[in-house]
């Protein structure tokens, strides 16, 4: 159910079919001694996993160990994903099967000769057919923006403690290498655990604005979420109120370093740090601006409903599969909302889950990514502390009370947060509040990462080599040193 992978849609973390669940098999005949079928199946072995929307970038690094028994790992280089251990592998002759149950997944395959192996990959609930080559070198992954030291700049690690509730947050602080006090900014990551480089699919985008902002002058804080990184707190019980909390105290951490002006510290918040930011600039008086990329406008709920719609769509799942799962996705959203017994709703929504599994198609199924071992998870997931919040959640409140400079930025072709549906109920509701220097814009050809895109689908993020558009960069950045001039 697309929909309800809470933070993987609503900003920056989505994996794909690779590292979901589910898993099946079945034994295959032995023909030839360990050492022979070793022999064959050592290496490393590189195909294209075709998924929804488009298609992974699979590894396998298969070795052997001194007992003559096989071990592997499995990178997906576009899901930015490396070293995935392999529990178990099983040869057999010219057949080869490898468990990977951390992410619940089986392949089983044939090595055709000496160059090919093939064979079907089982997660999810589907199998999808593999082949791969042997290959002498694993690809690299590039990611062609990405600053090299030395940096003209300093850069520095530091710890600050939100006093609320004493979680201790890690982070980086880059200052340009000159004298003097600096305008400054915080970086507010988007939903689910990210660290201070917001890290997705092997880019680093909150890396790519730091550098670009502080060869501009600009000092940059980032940090990694509670719970993530060098910070301490548990991340799985908190909500965007806590994260609020954090964001307050990178700025109060700034106004005590003698290098930073403390009238023209601003935030920018990529899309759950998006609500974030505007929640923040609300209760300090300290918030000079907010820059706010992807933000939603809308409520949680009504924000899923057009994500999973749009994002369905776009990797071809069939229509009527589509209004199958936006119907369930409702009726268990309306239980999340309204039953506030955890247990009680946990009841009903694996009752509603179970029921809809068994009146599905097998490409009903597969279409939507639902079946009996994901039930549970999805429970928790929507059941879980910072979902409920989330999808109950109407930004416009508080984007009517902010008072200071706005930029608000959007991609054309994002379908996790999409600009038809947010732009303008965002600017409405910041003019509303009397805010006078308000500044929306949409960015041509750009996904939800700032990325430019083909079809904006969240299957597309990892295949991509640029990190953050060059002019999402340009246009931040004018804005903001317009801002600092006045």
């Amino acid at each position: 159910m697309e929909g309800f992978k809470r933070r993987q849609l609503l900003c920056c973390f989505v994996m794909i079919a690779l590292l979901t669940v589910s898993l099946g098999g079945l034994w295959l005949p032995s023909s030839l001694s360990s050492a022979q079928h070793a022999q064959g199946a050592t290496g490393l072995w590189q195909g294209k996993l075709v998924v929804p929307g488009g298609s992974l970038r699979i590894i396998f690094k298969i070795t052997q160990k001194p007992d003559g028994t096989l071990a592997a790992s499995i990178d997906s280089p576009d899901q930015g994903a490396s070293g995935i251990p392999v529990q178990e592998v099983i040869a057999k002759g010219d057949s080869l099967i490898l468990d990977v149950s951390v992410v619940a997944a089986r392949f089983e395959g044939k090595l055709t000769n000496d160059s090919t192996l093939t064979g079907v990959w089982h997660q999810s609930g589907t199998a999808l057919p593999l082949e791969l080559t042997r290959t002498e070198e694993a690809p690299q992954i590039k990611r062609p923006q990405e600053p090299k030291p030395p940096y003209p700049y300093r850069e520095e690690k530091v710890t600050f403690e939100n006093k609320e509730d004493g979680t201790k947050l890690a982070g980086t602080l880059t200052l340009p290498d000159t004298t003097g006090q600096f305008p400054a900014v915080v970086l507010i990551s988007g939903s689910g655990p990210q660290d201070r480089d917001e890290t997705v699919f092997g880019h680093r985008p909150f890396l790519i604005i730091a550098d670009h902002l502080t060869r501009k002058g600009i000092a940059v804080l980032r940090y990694d979420d509670r719970g993530v990184g060098g910070s301490s707190g548990d991340f799985s019980s908190a909500t965007t109120e806590d994260f609020v909390g954090d964001a307050l105290a990178a700025i109060n951490y700034l106004k005590g370093r003698q290098e930073i002006d403390p009238r023209n510290i601003g935030l920018i918040g990529h899309s759950e740090g998006g609500l974030v930011a505007p929640l923040a600039a609300t209760r300090s008086n300290d918030v000079a601006f907010i820059v706010l990329l992807a933000p939603p406008a809308i409520k949680g709920e009504d924000l899923l409903h057009i994500q999973a719609e749009l994002i369905a769509r776009a990797n071809g799942v069939p229509e009527a599969a589509i209004q199958k799962n936006l119907a369930l996705q409702d009726t268990v959203l309306k239980i999340a909302k309204q039953v506030k017994d955890v247990e009680k709703a946990r009841a009903q929504i694996k009752e509603i889950l179970q029921q809809a599994l068994a009146e599905m198609t097998e490409e009903e199924r597969n279409a939507i990514g639902l079946n009996s071992e994901l039930i549970d998870k999805q429970v928790d997931e929507v059941l879980s502390p910072w979902f409920r919040y989330f999808i109950s959640y109407d930004p416009r409140p508080a984007l009517a009370k902010v008072r200071c400079p706005v930029l608000a930025l959007y991609g054309e072709k994002d379908l996790q947060v999409p600009p038809l549906n947010n732009a303008p109920f965002l600017e409405e509701a910041l003019i509303s509040g009397g805010n006078e220097d308000v500044s929306v814009k949409v960015l041509p050809n750009l996904n939800h990462l700032f990325q430019t895109a083909e079809s904006g689908s969240p299957s597309e993020y990892g295949t991509i080599e640029e990190t953050v558009a060059p002019v999402a960069l340009e246009v931040i950045t004018k804005w903001i040193l317009e801002r600092l001039r006045r």
